[in-house]
């Protein structure tokens, strides 16, 4: 067998070291380059279009706070425009009211000139008035002076009094069970002569009193409770008034039998002829609201 005939070598193609290095150095370059591109188109992981609305949203947001500031400015001027307004409208009506006073300052002139001539008639006649006033005070005090020396001539001294008015009964007498209380009617009062003491008690004549005090209504109830008593009231000089609304109480509201009898003079009463005859109530109590008329 013939043998394999060995010819020229064969050639083995190796890829040399340095070209796989620069390959690979070119891949990395590659690899670089696309994660810069990538870079730059994202921020913060949003998109362009993200980042340029976020922009906006600040800038508007930044227009919005300044528009309030304004707004706030804005206000504040027209605030001052209103008042600058209203003074002037002020002004130009205190013009138009001191233009008319100008213009008709003859006319004021002339009606001052006519109220201060009759105001100083007036004070003239004032004037007078009170110089008459001052005389006529004059005339009453030398007046006042005179009557008070004529009162004191007149006056009764004190060892002269005037002499007690004795009360005596009237007629043929009463019966023996007759009972008499004694009312003093004067100027405007009534007093109630010993009902129950030796105390008198004096009152008001008037009406509105006559009806409201209970140490009166007292008196009267406790009278008309006996059938034979009866209030003799005597009259003075000017007691007739006090005798109309004081008896007339007694008679119309508490039924109670009365009497009257006129006494002359001013002189203090004497009731010792009726000694016998005269009644006696208890007190009236401290605080006794105004009796009911008896029935």
């Amino acid at each position: 067998m013939a043998k394999r005939r060995h010819g020229a070598k064969d050639e083995i193609l190796l890829v040399p070291f340095l070209d796989i290095l620069c390959s690979l150095i070119g891949v990395l370059v590659l690899i670089i380059v696309v994660l810069c591109v990538s870079q730059t188109q994202q921020t913060e992981g949003r998109t362009p279009e993200e980042v340029q609305m976020a922009q906006e949203h600040k800038r508007m947001k930044q227009e919005l706070i300044d528009r309030e500031k304004m707004d706030a400015v804005l206000k504040e001027k027209l605030a001052e425009l209103n008042k600058i307004q209203e003074e002037m409208t002020d002004k130009e009506q205190r013009y138009i009211r001191f233009r008319k006073l100008l213009d008709s300052s003859k006319e004021l002139k002339e009606q001052n000139q006519q109220i201060a001539t009759k105001l100083q008639k007036e004070l003239d006649d004032l004037l007078t008035e009170i110089d008459g006033l001052k005389k006529q005070q004059d005339d009453s005090k030398k007046t006042i002076a005179e009557l008070a020396e004529e009162i004191k001539k007149r006056q009764i001294p004190a060892d002269k009094k005037a002499p007690p008015v004795i009360v005596q009964p009237s007629g043929s007498g009463m019966p023996e069970t007759t009972k008499v209380y004694f009312v003093e009617c004067a100027t405007g009062a009534l007093k109630i002569l010993g009902a129950w003491g030796k105390e008198d008690y004096r009152l008001s004549a008037t009406a509105e009193v006559v009806v409201a005090d209970a140490a009166y209504n007292y008196f009267l109830n406790e009278v008309a409770k006996d059938k034979n008593a009866m209030i003799l009231y005597l009259i003075r000089d000017d007691g007739q008034g006090a005798f109309n609304n004081g008896a007339g109480r007694a008679e119309s509201d508490y039924n109670v039998r009365v009497g009257k009898l006129p006494i002359p003079g001013r002189g203090a009463l004497d009731l010792a002829l009726f000694e016998k005859y005269r009644g006696k109530i208890p007190p009236p109590p401290a605080s006794a609201p105004p009796a009911k008329p008896a029935a």
